[in-house]
């Protein structure tokens, strides 16, 4: 009984706690439970703004950065699968990358936002327009890559340690 009373404590103050988690330490989930996302605090690259992946099933692991842009300040986000290491060529990071778009933001009143540099708290909410069709047609997806695709939206969670 006591177990099963922690249990649903820690269930409705979910969204509290993790509300004081920083975005860079952040795990998010997708409502089909196929896929998750990880936010790492980012590497010394002074415009990557943000620094995550997304695992999915089979072993699946996406890498994904995020750039603002510049005139109409947008959170780009961009997933790879098996980039080249190194300085690569446009023409190798176009090949290798397999989701592509401005990642927006979303809360319990339905506020849509832009996805904030690492440093503030992570949002209740992820959402990656068009995921699942991009995914579809990556070279990630089928025999030998993953073969569920993930929901669009992913909620938060947890907060990594």
């Amino acid at each position: 009984m006591r177990a099963a009373l922690s249990g649903a404590v820690a269930l409705m103050s979910c969204g509290s706690a993790y509300a004081a988690c920083p975005i860079e330490l952040s795990v998010y989930g997708d409502r089909e439970k196929v896929a998750s996302v990880e936010f790492t605090p980012r590497g010394e690259a002074a415009a990557v703004t943000n620094q995550f992946r997304m695992l999915l099933d089979n072993d699946v692991v996406l890498d994904g950065i995020v750039m603002w842009s510049e005139g109409v300040a947008r959170p780009n986000g961009m997933l790879m699968y098996k980039c080249p290491e190194g300085d690569v060529t446009g023409e190798e990071l176009e090949t290798c990358t397999v989701w592509q778009g401005v990642i927006y933001t979303a809360d319990a009143t339905g506020t849509i936002d832009l996805l904030p540099a690492q440093g503030v708290a992570a949002p209740e909410k992820l959402v990656f327009p068009d995921l699942a069709h991009s995914l579809r047609y990556s070279s990630a997806y089928g025999e030998k890559g993953f073969s569920k695709l993930p929901w669009d939206v992913f909620s938060i969670q947890g907060c990594q340690e």
